[in-house]
């Protein structure tokens, strides 16, 4: 029992690894536990693991710091968190971000820090494949409605909570926002001519919601607010009134309608069902002209085995008569 319970322990650092023992050519050295500051944000965003292995092959070492999280949408808020401010987007990955020999790739419900170098393509791949409870859902188009024009890169923060709400736009209230309800919100800073302000843009499920809550948002001192479909753009005391109206006039909700279609078959073209009738007759065909001589072959064996008997008289129905 003894040696079983040593089994188990010493399996069990193994079985919570998040990152691989080596990647390409690199191999791992060390392991350790990255520092998690503002862990109420992290628990918000649904942070389940996180781990900081150092990797080196011939002279050359880098660390990697990997954070699991719930789903897509809690990483790609920590992502954006976590994206520097003065980084720009690399090619590496759908979502990513680089500096000099610094890394910073969104994949799926992981956010992987690369310090000290760039990885090629195809170790990013074999990374990837490596990576144990990947949740590879859609991440939400909410992010797509912040105006591009006067936006501070790097600058967007994405909402999950009264956590992420108070940490980023403090103006406004929780409890304004009703996340309850299922409300998700896209923060960004803009540039105006008299000084930045903060745009926010609440997602509610449907646009009965929407328009119940915006009054709320209106009460708020100072603040300019709208309602496009099932979402609310709000701006707090913006230095600059124009700038703002101009810049709330930009988000424009654009529903998108799907409908389902019946997927047409072989069997819908006409060419096809004469060749399928055309088939199954001569199925008909061959297995009537089958059975018949399987049939005049089982009278002919039980008329060879009875050579001696008289053979069996002819039915005939004397129409004749009638």
């Amino acid at each position: 029992m003894r040696l079983s319970l040593a089994a188990l322990l010493f399996c069990l650092p193994a079985a919570a690894a998040v990152l691989p023992d080596a990647i390409g050519p690199f191999h791992r050295t060390a392991t350790s536990a990255p520092a998690v500051s503002d862990r109420a944000l992290w628990d918000e965003y649904g942070l389940k693991a996180s781990e900081t292995a150092s990797y080196e092959s011939d002279g050359a070492k880098f660390s990697l710091t990997a954070w699991r999280l719930q789903d897509s949408t809690g990483a790609m808020a920590a992502f954006e968190w976590q994206r520097p401010a003065k980084s720009v987007a690399s090619n590496a990955a759908a979502w990513a971000v680089e500096a000099k020999d610094y890394l910073l790739v969104l994949h799926g419900n992981y956010v992987l820090e690369f310090k000290g170098y760039q990885p090629q393509p195809a170790e990013l791949e074999a990374l990837y494949a490596a990576l144990l409870n990947v949740d590879t859902t859609s991440l939400p188009v909410l992010t797509g409605y912040l105006p591009a024009h006067d936006l501070v890169p790097n600058s967007q923060r994405y909402v999950t909570g009264p956590v992420a709400l108070q940490k980023f736009d403090s103006g406004i209230p929780p409890s304004v926002a009703a996340f309850h309800y299922g409300a998700e919100a896209q923060i960004g800073a803009f540039q105006s001519p008299k000084g930045d302000l903060t745009l926010a843009i609440f997602n509610y499920p449907t646009n009965q919601i929407a328009m119940q809550r915006i009054a709320e948002f209106e009460k708020l001192p100072g603040a300019m607010a709208k309602r496009s479909g099932p979402l609310i753009a709000v701006i707090l005391a913006p230095p600059d009134p124009d700038f703002a109206e101009r810049l709330l006039a930009g988000v424009r909700y654009q529903a998108e309608v799907t409908r389902d279609e019946r997927v047409p078959t072989r069997h819908d073209n006409i060419g096809f069902l004469l060749v399928d009738i055309f088939v199954f007759t001569g199925i008909l065909v061959g297995f009537s002209i089958v059975a018949g001589l399987a049939f005049g072959s089982v009278r002919a064996f039980l008329r060879r085995g009875k050579s001696g008997a008289e053979a069996e008289p002819m039915i005939t129905l004397h129409l004749e008569e009638r």
